[in-house]
């Protein structure tokens, strides 16, 4: 990996934002994701590879870190918001098919929910192993996700819960899904969701945190 490949990783794992960034303290007063997302660019290093060998690695490192109670949901949110400002410099590249992304992630809390903290992480985290993800917000029905598996076809689907009462919309989701697009994949998480209810309503997948969702799309899409 080159020197700036490997300073931009550094910067999505320690969420070093852009140069006037003061987080993290070590890293202040360097530049951050901000300038040298743009610089590699501007030195003509491919921009798949400013992503799978400068971004994702970094965002990796995070996912596995909070997975083991290395790090916590500020940490990843500051992760999540280098790599966001990153990614504004390889959309255009995405667009043009200068890089392209491993697959399509569609994501929600289903309906009757309005939590998202927990669906902003998953869908960050995926964004920045090299997926594209269409959030879809809170409350979200079946009417809605099965209309934007028509306009991405091949896409997963991962739905998100919080609360003990609203399971139960997760388990007809997932099946009306399945119903209208019986290859659909769908992965699930939450605080009162588990495997057992995975398998109970038919869901392919069960994550306990957000990079249980990634390795997952890995091991399916990617």
């Amino acid at each position: 990996m080159s020197d700036i490949l490997s300073k931009l990783s550094d910067c999505i794992e320690f969420g070093k934002i852009n140069l006037a960034s003061p987080f993290p303290p070590q890293m202040k007063e360097q530049e951050g994701a901000d300038e040298l997302t743009a610089k590699a660019l501007a030195q003509g290093i491919n921009p798949q590879d400013v992503l799978t060998q400068g971004l994702m690695p970094g965002m990796e490192r995070v996912g596995v870190k909070f997975r083991e109670n290395k790090v916590f949901v500020p940490q990843v949110l500051m992760s999540a918001k280098a790599m966001g400002t990153a990614m504004l410099h390889l959309k255009p590249h995405f667009l043009s098919g200068a890089a392209k992304q491993k697959g399509t992630f569609i994501i929600g809390t289903v309906l009757g929910d309005l939590h998202d903290i927990g669906k902003n992480l998953v869908a960050m985290m995926v964004e920045g192993s090299g997926y594209k993800v269409i959030d879809l917000g809170t409350d979200v029905d079946a009417a809605k996700f099965i209309a934007a598996l028509r306009e991405n076809p091949g896409a997963v689907v991962g739905l998100s819960a919080l609360l003990t009462t609203t399971m139960v919309n997760m388990e007809k989701i997932t099946q009306e899904i399945k119903q209208a697009l019986p290859d659909t994949l769908v992965t699930i998480g939450g605080a009162p969701v588990n495997n057992d209810f995975c398998n109970k309503i038919g869901a392919d997948n069960y994550s306990s945190d957000p990079q249980g969702v990634v390795e997952f799309l890995n091991t399916k899409v990617a």
